[in-house]
């Protein structure tokens, strides 16, 4: 696909959507007829609080369901290609009301995207669409039907409209504004490409499923994948497909989760289940996402819902029942008086100090996000008996109880019950944190506290069961910088590295320059100090397609120079264990066998040019 037409056409589109969602809000506010009254007091209640917010959410909204009915047209899965002036002869209100009423029809299967009829953001919905270079035709010039082969394509689209507030982020940080909870998705928004993504996912999920039963072929399939060099006696017991759990605890529109649907379906099929059934049985059974950005989350659910649609064709794919499981982590708080209503329906069994603990840790929910890690109750009791009281309750407690049931339910996802966790998690370093962030991570995690990347690589393993796998993409600095030297300890003495993807610089073609070194793993949640990871050194490539020429050279080429293996007690050796997988044998016993230099005198560094590419002469 062609990513600088999509990087310019969601940027162009952005402004307009803009504009033209101001424009309809103004006329809505001005209308004095009666017609939608109670949409009309909810805009008006809303854009009171926060106009900026009502405009720029209903913007977003309207380019996020443009996109997917366009795909969807594409796909074969709308009857009228809505999307499309012929369908609408011309006529602008046409197309506005048959836009609306497919809106409105897919409600029921997509709620998270779509809105049910009399919703307010109808009455946002821009016009002027069938322009001959309007909006709908730009749209068809660059979700073409190749672009739509790969339903990606809607995430890279949500990344490009959103850098625009990305780099008012950024520049604000240059003043030292640090980054509020509702800025933290625009800043830490990051599509992977998918060639790492399959890298993460095949060493992950598919190691995994390959250690139970290693008479599978799913390794044929797995060009990525990377087969351990020694035995492996200690891994999850996974007997079906369905005992599988992987979860992305910042899944932003969904990569990790569409390639893992992937090869999930090729498990379920080589296990001998019918297709038919396939797509139902993974997004019952084996995926979660978690997310603080509703947006981005809406997209990770219509993402792995096409993948569902691909597999099993329209008819079918109206008939599914099941749904994605994608969680946003919503801000959820209680008063004293709320507490009480809470306590006399659950009763005091299921009312417990655990569960009045949980109950207070959502108030933040869309700043920390998956780093919540919910006190110990019974989840499941409370949530049932709340679920089940039919007391009359009048709407004041009605309201009280849902939200306590989103609570639970937010805390049940994010309890340590997976096998696998795989994400590119968000960066941001401590200097960016709003002092709500940060003061939270100082307490729980004053390890990794520096980078909020390395924050996730503690949760996420603390997501998963024991002999679980966490794969991850993050900047390179954890496996060398003093400030990560004790997260480096626990990593080394608590885990075990099995795999990396050493990539440095250039990674991610989306961001031009050596802007951000990076470096792709899977960690065991368990200690084998003598086993030896696979180590891929890949910082020379210049580009994404030469990392991954590299890549699969060394996967199928062990003898190719660019790969290593090393084991935990290797690191121990040198001071600081940094992750320097490369060192020979005898270059590491040299730290055994002599005296530091460190001992005797302090190393500085002098001089420099700062920037040597420009001022050193070649």
């Amino acid at each position: 696909m062609d990513v600088n037409a999509l990087r310019r056409f969601a940027r162009t589109s952005r402004l307009w959507m803009i504009d033209q969602v101001t424009t309809q809000l103004d006329r809505v506010l001005a209308d004095e007829t009666g017609a939608h009254a109670g949409a009309i007091t909810a805009l008006k209640a809303a854009t009171e609080r926060n106009r900026e917010a009502v405009i720029e959410q209903a913007a977003c909204t309207w380019f996020n369901r443009f996109t997917a009915l366009r795909f969807m047209d594409v796909t074969g899965l709308t009857t009228l290609h809505v999307m499309h002036e012929a369908a609408h002869d011309g006529q602008e209100e046409a197309c506005r009301q048959r836009i609306l009423q497919t809106c409105h029809d897919w409600h029921g299967r997509m709620p998270f995207l779509f809105a049910k009829t009399g919703d307010d953001t109808d009455l946002l919905m821009p016009a002027d669409l069938l322009a001959p270079d309007g909006f709908l035709a730009r749209l068809r010039t660059v979700l073409t039907e190749a672009a739509c082969q790969h339903v990606e394509v809607i995430g890279w689209l949500y990344q490009f409209y959103i850098s625009a507030k990305k780099d008012a982020v950024f520049a604000g940080l240059k003043q030292n504004i640090r980054i509020a909870p509702e800025h933290i998705p625009a800043a830490t928004q990051l599509f992977t490409p998918h060639w790492i993504v399959r890298y993460l996912v095949e060493n992950s999920l598919g190691r995994l499923w390959l250690r139970n039963h290693p008479q599978s072929k799913l390794a044929a399939k797995m060009a990525y994948y990377i087969a351990p060099t020694t035995p492996e006696a200690d891994f999850a017991q996974v007997d079906r497909p369905e005992d599988l759990r992987l979860c992305d605890p910042a899944c932003g529109a969904g990569h990790m989760l569409t390639y893992s649907f992937d090869l999930l379906y090729e498990i379920y099929a080589e296990a001998g289940y019918a297709p038919q059934h396939i797509p139902g049985l993974i997004l019952t059974h084996n995926l979660t996402g978690l997310e603080i950005d509703a947006q981005a989350a809406a997209l990770a659910a219509f993402a792995v819902l096409m993948k569902a649609a691909a597999r099993l064709g329209r008819q079918l794919f109206l008939r599914l029942q099941a749904r994605p499981d994608i969680v946003v982590l919503r801000n959820v708080a209680f008063t004293a008086a709320e507490m009480t209503e809470i306590a006399a329906v659950a009763g005091h069994d299921l009312f417990t100090p655990g569960l009045r603990t949980l109950l207070g840790q959502f108030e933040q929910a869309r700043n920390l996000g998956a780093l919540i890690v919910p006190a110990q109750c019974d989840m499941p009791g409370a949530r049932r008996r709340l679920a089940a009281y039919k007391g009359g309750a009048e709407p004041r407690v009605a309201d009280v109880l849902a939200r306590a049931l989103s609570a639970l339910r937010m805390a049940e996802v994010l309890a340590p019950r997976y096998h696998i966790a795989v994400a590119n998690p968000p960066y941001m370093g401590a200097k960016g944190m709003n002092a709500a962030l940060a003061a939270f991570i100082k307490a729980n995690h004053p390890h990794s506290r520096s980078d909020l990347f390395a924050v996730f690589m503690e949760r996420a393993l603390g997501l998963t069961v024991r002999h679980g796998l966490m794969a991850m993409i993050t900047m390179q600095s954890w496996m060398f910088l003093t400030s990560y030297e004790k997260l480096r300890a626990r990593l080394l003495a608590e885990t075990t590295i099995l795999s990396m993807a050493h990539l440095g610089e250039r990674a991610f073609d989306s961001i031009a320059g050596a802007v951000v070194s990076t470096t792709a793993f899977v960690i065991g949640n368990t200690r084998d100090a003598q086993h030896e990871g696979t180590f891929i050194r890949l910082v020379e490539g210049a580009s994404e397609a030469e990392k991954n020429a590299r890549l699969r050279e060394a996967i199928h080429h062990p003898e190719c120079g660019w790969r290593h293996q090393a084991s935990a007690k290797d690191f121990r050796h040198v001071p600081g264990q940094p992750i320097a997988y490369w060192l020979s044998d005898s270059l590491r016993q040299c730290f055994v066998r002599f005296p530091l230099v460190g001992a005797s005198a302090a190393a500085v560094c002098g001089m420099t040019t700062g920037e040597n590419a420009r001022f050193v002469r070649a």
